[in-house]
């Protein structure tokens, strides 16, 4: 039954950090996972033109030369050597923090590649008539492989070849995995056949600039306004777990003399349905619905304005019916504002037999303890400690939101997809954790379609994270910020520990990497609440 007015902020944890107390912040309530990740660029020998030069290969033959594959056959060219001839290279920037760049391999290129080929066919090539390791004239090589298979090849020995060389000027800013040849395989067929050179198109993400609003200091001496809930407040969030805690030893009677009073818990039916003066337009409230709801009365200011009031007096067995507005703060944008009539039949009616309160029933409350008063001052220490917390998360919650919107960053599109799929992936471990889905259920959840339509809803919040991951990333080489060694070592430890312990497989230069993100990103935050102007207010 959704009629509670109040709503908890959790603030998650990564759990390989939990024993360091290393706060992984998020950026805003609406996110699962914040990681202040360094950006992968492409080097000169990754050989990431692998993925997409191996779609190319259309035609089947024992020879073909698989770009895909570092075992083929007849790899060739797979390592940046000297070229016989220079490559015309033009360059065009594009939006999103693109690159395209135009590549005109000479014909001097392109025969050294093709002589290349043939002779590691003929190393491979068992030619019959022929013995293994005879040389085959060349006619007769391609005649047996294959003329439209050695040209195919050939062309692909060329992009291996050629594409690190081309990639020089935008080497240090190219992003990983973002290198893409658009030229048509076939347009690089019929220009190899016909001028016997090639001609392809590459475009590429670089690594996106920031522009800071105003200017280049703008992140410094923030004014920063947090807002806290007041559920957070240690005093009061002491006082209620004792009480929670002293309730819950107290035993449950029935109450047979008398009507629902302050203090009882109900078990009740409720129903509702809009008031209207059409009853043709008459509606029930699902969300309102609820068999064998328990409420206890002691938390009559967390439901339905009203509600409490008009159900005090009901005797087990007995209904009311009343109606009660949802005020317009309600949580349910839908429902605010709406005129209802509620009914409500009580099913069982409790109170609770509380036993005095002194020192005898302190280990009750809390084990270890042996006065009441050492209970509330244990209890009071941990809700500090869990309010200081949520202080410090809330502050740095405000902190990169206001990052994000002091930056101007053009942000690529493999760069908003990669961390999209990570905030994806991220969720649905998490419900994966929660609810055991099923294979079926995990696929349809994993599907493109599924991922794209996450990645369309989410857009503003995974902009917004790239545009915080960015900033952070910026400021923490500007100010030449360091953390201590030691502490990536340890957390790094601590971290495998965890891993091991869930019996879960792990990568760990990328645990690595991923612990160094965050250890950054801490030490940012913490570098921007030192210079920050911070106010609090609670609501």
């Amino acid at each position: 039954m959704e009629l509670c007015t109040r709503t908890f902020t959790s603030f998650l944890l990564p759990s390989s950090f939990l024993s360091s107390n290393k706060i992984l912040l998020l950026a805003n309530a609406n996110s699962s996972v914040f990681k202040f990740n360094s950006l992968k660029l492409f080097a000169p020998h990754d050989h990431l033109f692998q993925p997409f030069i191996s779609r190319y290969n259309s035609f089947s033959s024992p020879f073909t030369v698989s770009a895909a594959s570092s075992s083929s056959s007849v790899a060739v060219g797979t390592e940046q050597d000297r070229l016989p001839a220079e490559l015309k290279v033009t360059e065009t920037e594009q939006l999103k923090s693109t690159v395209k760049l135009h590549v005109e391999v000479p014909p001097l290129v392109c025969e050294d590649c093709y002589k290349r080929v043939i002779a590691e066919f003929m190393k491979q090539a068992k030619v019959p008539g022929f013995r293994p390791g005879k040389k085959v004239p060349e006619e007769i090589l391609i005649g047996y492989v294959g003329r439209q298979n050695v040209q195919k090849a050939t062309i692909e020995s060329i992009l291996r070849r050629t594409l690190s060389h081309a990639m020089t000027s935008v080497t240090g800013r190219a992003l990983q995995d973002s290198v893409r040849i658009v030229t048509k395989f076939s347009e690089m067929e019929e220009t190899y056949s016909s001028l016997g050179s090639l001609r392809y198109d590459v475009i590429v993400d670089v690594a996106p600039e920031i522009k800071w609003i105003p200017d280049n200091n703008a992140y410094k001496n923030l004014k920063i306004v947090v807002e806290i809930d007041s559920d957070i407040d240690a005093q009061i969030a002491s006082e209620q777990e004792f009480k929670r805690r002293y309730k819950s030893i107290g035993a449950l009677k029935v109450v047979t003399d008398r009507g629902l009073q302050v203090g009882d818990i109900a078990v009740l039916d409720i129903s509702a349905t809009t008031i209207d003066q059409d009853e043709s337009n008459v509606k029930t409230i699902p969300s309102a619905e609820s068999k064998g709801f328990n409420f206890d009365t002691e938390d009559g200011d967390k439901v339905l304005p009203g509600f409490l009031d008009s159900i005090i007096g009901i005797q087990r067995g007995e209904s009311k019916s009343f109606p009660l507005v949802f005020p317009e703060t309600w949580n349910q944008e839908n429902l605010r504002g709406v005129h209802a009539q509620f009914n409500v039949e009580c099913k069982e009616l409790f109170y609770r037999d509380l036993p005095e309160l002194d020192d005898s029933i302190a280990d009750k409350l809390l084990p270890g303890c042996s006065t009441v008063e050492q209970v509330k001052d244990l209890l009071l220490q941990r809700c500090l400690e869990v309010e200081q917390t949520a202080r410090e998360q809330a502050t740095d919650n405000a902190i990169l939101d206001q990052i994000s919107k002091m930056v101007e960053v053009d942000i690529p599109q493999s760069l908003f997809e990669e961390q999209g799929r990570q905030l994806y992936g991220a969720n649905l471990l998490e419900i994966q954790a929660k609810m055991k889905l099923s294979e079926q259920q995990l696929a349809s959840l994993s599907s493109p379609k599924a991922v794209n339509q996450y990645l369309e809803h989410q857009k503003e919040n995974i902009t917004n994270l790239i545009k915080q991951n960015l900033a952070v990333g910026d400021i923490y080489r500007r100010e030449n910020l360091q953390f201590a060694t030691e502490d990536l070592v340890k957390e790094v430890e601590n971290s495998i520990a965890e891993f091991k312990r869930q019996n879960q497989e792990y990568d760990e230069e990328r645990v690595k990497d991923q612990v160094q993100e965050i250890l950054e990103g801490a030490k940012v935050l913490e570098w921007l609440r030192e210079h920050a102007e911070i106010q609090y207010i609670t609501r």
